[in-house]
């Protein structure tokens, strides 16, 4: 079992809002991975994309960047 460490979470309104997120941080190799929205998030398409607290800023450049809608930005131990 992995440690739990605290993650930024961000979560979107539609799943193709998700997938764009995975696509564009692929594209460019930003750290982080799609996830299922941990229990204690509410969020309306049931995915988010996972990463290190470190790249806060790096990701919202890629969502404004590609057009891509966040619904909210969490840290939570994951």
């Amino acid at each position: 079992m992995r440690k739990k460490e605290l993650k930024l979470v961000v979560t979107f309104h539609t799943t193709a809002d998700a997938m764009a997120m995975e696509k564009a941080c692929r594209e460019i190799g930003v750290p982080g991975r799609l996830i299922p929205v941990p229990r204690e998030i509410s969020a309306g398409c049931g995915l988010a994309w996972c990463a290190p607290l470190t790249e806060r800023e790096h990701l919202a450049a890629v969502m404004a960047e590609h057009g891509i809608e966040q619904e909210a930005l969490h840290e939570c131990m994951l």
